[in-house]
């Protein structure tokens, strides 16, 4: 009787232990997840610029550029008919304003396709996060997971 209860309590540690890892790996997904909404809102964001560009049609253009740290300088932008986007790894590339356009659309699809791979991935692993929940009530013989230990994670 005893090693019935050595092999329930090494079974319960396992079953503990696996929902740490997946409660870890759920973490990292919404993290990634929340990247990918972070560069989504920033190509949002300069989309809209371009378009006010457009709209106001001027050339010349002021505006103060963040060098870091909340520090602030005066910029002027003799010609604002293009601009250099970064594509990743440290390279950018010079575009007119419409191919620019082109480009954060094409990008956005892209970012939005990955933040549904990772949402559905997250939801998987939440799914196993409630099935390892219930396999550790079950070794510690209850029936039906308590309402008050469920939560969104």
């Amino acid at each position: 009787r005893g090693g019935d209860q050595w092999e329930m309590e090494a079974a319960a540690a396992a079953v503990c232990e696996e929902r740490e890892t997946l409660v870890t790996d759920l973490e990292k997904v919404l993290e990634q997840r929340d990247a990918v909404y972070e560069k989504i809102a920033q190509h949002l964001q300069l989309k809209n610029v371009i378009e006010r560009l457009q709209e106001s049609e001027q050339q010349h253009l002021k505006m103060e550029v963040d060098l870091g740290c909340n520090f602030y300088v005066q910029a002027a932008v003799p010609d604002a008919s293009k601009i250099f986007i970064s594509v990743g790894y440290g390279f950018f590339v010079e575009f007119t304003l419409p191919e620019a356009l082109r480009f954060i659309e094409k990008k956005c699809l892209h970012l939005n396709v990955e933040a549904e791979r990772l949402s559905k991935d997250s939801a998987k692993i939440k799914g196993n996060i409630r099935v390892v929940l219930e396999a550790l009530c079950e070794l510690q013989g209850m029936k039906n997971l308590p309402l008050d230990t469920r939560r969104e994670v």
